[in-house]
This record gives C-alpha cells, structure tokens and sequence, in this order.
C-alpha cells in the first residue's frame, strides 16, 4: 500500500513552495482565497499520491473528502471547541471560516487534476 513516488513527491514540494509563497507575500481577494485553496487539494492529492499506492480515482475522492471534512469542522468552528484560538499554526491548518466557495474551489482542483492524470495516461 506504501510506495514513495518521487515525481509526486517533486510536485508536492512545487506546490508546497507556491503555496508558502501564495501566503506570507500575496493579500488581495483572489489569488489568495480561490487560487490559495484551489491550489492545496493538488498539494495534497500529490502528497498522498507520492506515499500511497492507490489508483487516480480513489485517491483524488479521498482528498476531496478529506478537504470537505476541514472546510465541515470550519463550520463547527473545531479550533474554538479545541481550545486552540491563540495556536497560529492551528488556525492556518484547520482554518475559522467555512466558506461554500473553498468547496467550490477544491472540487475545481480536482478535476483539474482527474483532468491531468487522464491526459497523463492517453
């Protein structure tokens, strides 16, 4: 089930870089919000792809899940339950606002990149 697949493991690393980038030098009201979210399921579509063997389909509807799953736990404001407002890193990984839009633009990520793995394989 474990295998490491190196040019995965290379995209993630590409996209990780983007998306620190994206966050500590980018303010406006696009690029960060939809581009920033759009962005991070590939990151961890690629993250999970470079440790996991398991076939496109399977691995992109379990990041889509999983990204739901913290945009939901958003919603419940899970940082607040948890006791875990003053930790910075808490509130920039589980994140405090649920926005319908991040759903929209994770699932725009996915297809793109169930668009890129078909094209990939043909």
């Amino acid at each position: 089930m474990f295998q490491f697949q190196k040019h995965y493991f290379l995209l993630f690393v590409f996209l990780l870089a983007i998306e620190v980038f994206i966050g500590f030098y980018v303010h406006d009201s696009f690029v960060r919000p939809y581009v920033g979210d759009f962005l991070v399921v590939i990151l961890l579509y690629t993250l999970f792809r470079s440790l996991v063997k398991l076939d496109v389909l399977p691995a992109a509807i379990f990041v889509l899940i999983f990204a739901i799953a913290v945009e939901t736990a958003q919603y419940f404001n899970l940082v607040e339950h948890l006791g875990l407002n003053s930790n910075k890193l808490a509130r920039i990984v589980i994140g405090n606002s649920f926005e319908w839009s991040d759903i929209l633009a994770y699932a725009a990520g996915i297809i793109i990149t169930l668009l890129f793995e078909r094209r990939k394989r043909v």
